[in-house]
């Protein structure tokens, strides 16, 4: 197992929590809350050592362009692909209201 952790800037704390997928299905789950304001902070427990750029790069393609709000974001992944990640971070974001 491997920790890896991540930080963006961002707005006001977004709103909400949100839990979505289950790791225990071979996938992975996302825990949303808020977060300081100014920055998004992501922790990534996962079973792929040596993934930290795959991670880099998926987080920087989501937030491309736009400010996300205040979030502290813990992911569990037990090797999910990149757009199992992504699909699982969107149905957080869309729980908690934001797009």
């Amino acid at each position: 197992m491997e920790t890896l952790n991540f930080e963006f800037p961002a707005g006001q704390p977004g709103r909400g929590r949100a839990l979505v997928g289950c790791v225990g299905s071979g996938d992975l789950e996302v825990l949303i809350e808020p977060g300081q304001p100014g920055k998004l902070t992501i922790a990534v427990q996962t079973s792929v050592n040596g993934a930290a750029t795959r991670w880099q790069q998926l987080f920087e393609r989501i937030f491309e362009g736009r400010t996300p709000p205040a979030l502290s974001i813990d992911i569990h992944d037990f090797g999910a692909t990149p757009g199992v990640a992504r699909l699982r971070l969107e149905q957080g974001f869309e729980e908690i209201g934001h797009d």
